[in-house]
């Protein structure tokens, strides 16, 4: 099937008004599986009946397809980008940079320079927020360390999972990411420190996986508790 086919006759129906049509995810990169849909991005000044509406995600069934759609005025995007940024998890921007455009309407190169120089700065982590993540870590270790009921264990160890991840990844200038997403940013910055800590955790160990995490926080500034004001 051609993807990109239907995506257009999908913005055609759906989405006249789009004058910058990316489709992004796996589909993108050639990395679809029966269960993928088609992520777009669409930018355009009159997408939107409403003329106050700057932005709107939803997902559409069309030609046997799921549509997941993130629509934007140019002053939409600007504002969801920068809140991505801040959050350093910036999705649209990296569908605008990474995705395959089938409509543009001549503003996409500039639009892609723009925003690549920010991804190429990558995220900005506060002293204070820094301290504010170890502190949140050395919580939920200490709680993994007391846990003896075995659902307490696996949850509290999939929590400090995700928070040891993103503080690795942001203490080397890299993006943050959930689900899927954050186990591939964190073998991206390296497969060796992903393994130490990956290799416990699936096999339960979760006393091994409790001192990969404190290596992890010791590296990063280690451990924030008393006298923490926040």
């Amino acid at each position: 099937m051609d993807h990109l086919a239907v995506a257009e006759r999908f913005v055609a129906a759906r989405y006249p008004g789009a004058d910058i049509a990316i489709v992004a995810g796996s589909t993108a990169r050639g990395e679809r599986t029966t269960t993928s849909d088609i992520d777009l991005l669409l930018l355009g000044d009159e997408l939107f009946e409403a003329e106050d509406q700057r932005s709107e995600a939803s997902t559409h069934e069309f030609e046997g397809e799921i549509f997941e759609v993130f629509a934007y005025t140019p002053a939409g995007f600007e504002e969801w980008a920068d809140r991505g940024v801040a959050q350093h998890r910036p999705v649209t921007v990296h569908m605008l940079v990474e995705g395959t455009a089938f409509r543009d309407d001549g503003r996409l190169a500039s639009l892609r320079r723009r925003w690549q120089s920010v991804l190429d700065e990558g995220p900005s982590l506060s002293a204070q927020e820094s301290a504010f993540r170890r502190y949140v870590i050395t919580d939920v270790l200490d709680d993994l360390r007391d846990a003896a009921d075995p659902l307490e264990q696996q949850v509290e160890a999939a929590i400090l999972f995700e928070r040891i991840a993103e503080l690795m990844l942001l203490s080397e200038g890299r993006w943050i990411a959930t689900g899927k997403w954050l186990p591939r940013r964190l073998r991206t910055l390296s497969r060796e420190r992903a393994d130490r800590l990956s290799i416990p955790l699936l096999d339960r160990d979760y006393a091994t996986f409790a001192d990969r995490v404190d290596d992890e926080l010791d590296r990063a500034g280690g451990r924030v508790q008393s006298g923490f004001v926040r």
